[in-house]
């Protein structure tokens, strides 16, 4: 029976001694410039292999935002099949797509980004309903990380929308915990620039629920925050997902030691707030 994708997090968490995410999102106008001279194509996978091997030994996870990949074209999407693989299994592969539609899209959804993409988890939206995630929870060894609070500005307008559960997201919380228990395999999505969410979103989910948590680093979230209120009592099941601060160190031929050196004082820094958590 395979492991249950919630048991694989934190088993990586532990291992890594890490709970470091790096967003594998290229944008052409912010490469270093060293690599601008290059072919498209070759450009984009210099780049994704020299982040991947400077910050391999501090990272837990990496997540990928699609979009960054179809600007690309073709290219883009046999990239982002390279580099997943390069990854490998021994860290988490997160696919952030947001998807959402009917249950029969859904499948096919499922199908490309675990089957053919390679990848572990994906990033949903439950919005037409919780039936459209039918076809991710049949298949507990890969995982959904549900957006629950964006990191956005805007998520304010439905988010956090009042239901008689509290604002919407914090509802929407309430059946993510019910399914990750049920299915072994649901987490969660809760931008770290809103600092007062991480306390009522771990009350909401519990132990073991994971959390994706971007916003820090370029999108200036609470790191301190973010690790005191959002990991469990276990001092894990969160992923801290820095992008541009760390792809984006250095602009010159040292981007890959920036790159090395950004994603590992993030680590440090986070390791750093669960050890002060445990003599608390």
């Amino acid at each position: 029976m395979p492991q249950r994708f919630i048991d694989r997090v934190d088993r990586i968490l532990k291992a890594r001694d890490s709970l470091v995410c790096v967003g594998l999102d290229p944008d052409p106008a912010l490469l270093p410039k060293p690599l601008r001279r290059l072919a498209p194509a070759r450009q984009l996978d210099t780049f994704l292999n020299g982040v991947v091997d400077a910050t391999y030994e501090h990272a837990a996870a990496y997540k990928m935002q699609l979009a960054s990949y179809l600007g690309y074209g073709e290219a883009g999407i046999r990239s982002l099949v390279r580099v997943a693989k390069r990854i490998g299994p021994t860290r988490l592969r997160i696919l952030d797509l947001k998807a959402n539609d009917f249950p029969n899209t859904m499948r096919l959804y499922r199908d490309a980004v675990f089957d053919e993409l390679g990848f572990d988890a994906v990033t949903v939206t439950p919005w037409l309903g919780w039936e459209t995630l039918g076809p991710f929870l049949d298949d507990p060894a890969h995982g959904v990380f549900v957006v629950a609070h964006s990191s956005n500005p805007g998520s304010v307008d439905f988010q956090e929308i009042p239901t008689p559960r509290g604002p919407l997201w914090l509802a929407v919380l309430g059946e993510v915990r019910r399914l990750g228990h049920t299915h072994g395999n649901v987490g969660a999505v809760v931008g770290a620039t809103f600092s007062d969410t991480f306390r009522p979103a771990r009350a909401a989910l519990g132990n073991r629920i994971p959390i994706l948590a971007p916003g820090v680093g370029a999108q200036g979230g609470s790191l301190a925050a973010l690790v005191r209120e959002g990991v469990d009592s276990e001092g894990r099941a969160l992923l801290v997902s820095a992008s541009r601060s760390i792809l984006y160190a250095a602009s010159d031929a040292s981007w890959k030691k920036a790159a090395r050196a950004e994603a590992g004082r993030l680590k440090v820094q986070v390791n750093q707030l669960r050890a002060g958590l445990r003599r608390d």
